[in-house]
């Protein structure tokens, strides 16, 4: 079998645009609403999603045959769970700053619909490596949009990027303030709305062309 077939890149390469988890499926938003005030935090949320949807999938897969199928979701949010407990300790190891700032959202991945959607809607019926891309896909669609909308929110809001000073002292001096509406929760909704409206809104007009 071609790892790389036309078949297995499109499963890759479809959550990034055309079936994004966020744009398309406005699914995951509770979480993207809470952990993008700044870009650090958005970031690593984004990678603990993806690592936890990547392998998640791949277990799921692998012993798919053998989940009587009135227990499936139990099933998988105990492999879920599992996967959340081991990141959030590794974070907590090697980020414990970020950790702190994530609080419960890390634990929340667990019941993250964008991941549960994928166990049942995918890993379910495909093998491990399609599963695999489809889980690496999904994850990184949605954390290329918690990316944007935190560094967006950080540079405007705090006039920095993962904590170095990006606008010169100098535009203070000349009386430029940071929009402190940039931390509330509210511009975050906002925000993803532009995103959501822009993306939608460039794609049905090239399906109407």
């Amino acid at each position: 079998m071609d790892l790389f077939s036309k078949q297995n890149r499109e499963v890759f390469s479809n959550p990034l645009n055309l079936d994004n988890p966020i744009m398309v499926q406005v699914l995951g938003i509770c979480s993207a609403l809470a952990v993008t005030s700044q870009l650090k935090p958005a970031i690593v949320m984004g990678l603990a999603v993806t690592i936890i949807t990547a392998f998640s999938n791949v277990i799921i897969s692998l012993i798919r045959n053998t989940i009587p199928n009135r227990i499936r979701i139990i099933v998988q949010l105990v492999v879920v769970a599992a996967l959340v407990t081991i990141v959030s300790q590794i974070l907590k190891a090697v980020a414990y700053d970020v950790s702190v700032e994530l609080s419960v959202y890390v634990g929340l991945i667990i019941t993250n619909c964008i991941l549960m959607g994928r166990l049942e809607a995918f890993a379910m019926t495909n093998k491990p490596w399609p599963s695999f891309l489809d889980g690496v896909g999904n994850g990184l669609g949605y954390a290329m949009i918690l990316v944007v909308v935190g560094a967006v929110r950080e540079f405007f809001g705090r006039g920095s990027l993962l904590g170095f000073k990006i606008i010169p002292q100098s535009f203070y001096d000349a009386g430029y303030m940071d929009n402190g509406m940039m931390s509330m929760p509210a511009m975050a909704l906002i925000l993803l709305g532009c995103v959501i409206w822009i993306h939608r809104a460039y794609f049905y007009k090239e399906d109407k062309k």
